[in-house]
């Protein structure tokens, strides 16, 4: 008998899988987390019934996550990630040898205990990296304590339901200003240009009320909703669109071009941030 895992991406639309083992289940103080292995994606982590990472096709996201800010930023030496328990993103910070510094705050520990040992080609080892700390706590109590600053903070959340809905307030991204550097950057996953329309235009005018800089970027990845992705970035100083890139890293999806041209806007993407 074939197995099959649908993913409700909209009320009207849902992506599905064949599964070939379920390597684990169970619901977490926070969430219900299951890893699934699929036919055409590999190995999978569900999140309250939401995909959020394939070994197939993670790379795009972390890469484009990751790379974009680090690369903008002139000089980035300590790094805050919160979220991304499943360790793509830190896996992709650590290629920068000027970073020093890489803190992960994950709020849920069986996240980054499950993708430990059952995906562990997401993060690749570099959970362990020396320069790598893992803090689990809630992300928001503490960017809100936060008495260090980063040059860069990367919100690597899941969907705005459950334990990340207050990632996305006006009162979160100002405490992020306030733990960045003077030329710090910031990034945050902002969902899906088609699906998430609402979203993507209000977490913009709230991000231009605390940064100077403020541009959206996106990216395709295959298995989240609609498969076309986007990014917000908020900048003190640096904008990414004026910045040379040189850096000859080992990434499959993020390069100068794929850098530049993903701050380049469909027009019905241009709508949504006119209120259009």
């Amino acid at each position: 008998m074939e197995l099959w895992y649908t993913e409700k991406q909209t009320p009207h639309l849902g992506i599905t899988c064949q599964v070939k083992e379920t390597l684990c289940t169970r619901m977490t103080a926070f969430q219900e987390l299951a890893v699934l292995d699929t036919l055409q994606f590999g190995k999978m982590l569900v999140l309250d019934g939401m995909v959020q990472t394939t070994v197939e096709d993670e790379f795009i996201y972390h890469e484009m996550i990751t790379h974009v800010p680090l690369l903008t930023h002139p000089n980035p030496k300590q790094v805050l990630v919160i979220g991304g328990g499943d360790g793509g993103t830190i896996k992709q910070i650590v290629k920068h040898p000027g970073v020093s510094r890489a803190v992960l705050v994950e709020i849920d520990e069986e996240v980054v205990k499950a993708c430990k040992e059952h995906l562990p080609e997401i993060s690749g080892g570099a959970l362990e990296d020396s320069r790598v700390e893992v803090i689990i706590t809630d992300g928001l109590k503490y960017v809100e304590s936060c008495k260090e600053q980063f040059d860069i903070i990367l919100v690597d959340s899941t969907e705005p339901v459950g334990p990340a809905v207050g990632l996305f307030t006006q009162e979160f991204y100002q405490n992020i200003f306030d733990a960045l550097t003077p030329q710090g950057i910031m990034v945050a996953q902002t969902e899906s240009p088609f699906y998430n329309r609402d979203l993507i235009r209000s977490v913009t005018k709230r991000v231009e009320k605390v940064f100077p800089v403020t541009r959206l970027y996106l990216a395709s990845v295959p298995t989240y909703p609609s498969g076309l992705w986007s990014f917000t970035l908020g900048s003190k100083v640096h904008d990414p669109l004026k910045v040379e890139i040189f850096e000859d890293l080992d990434t499959r999806y993020y390069s100068p071009e794929v850098h530049r041209s993903s701050f380049v806007l469909p027009g019905f993407t241009k709508e949504l941030l006119e209120g259009k």
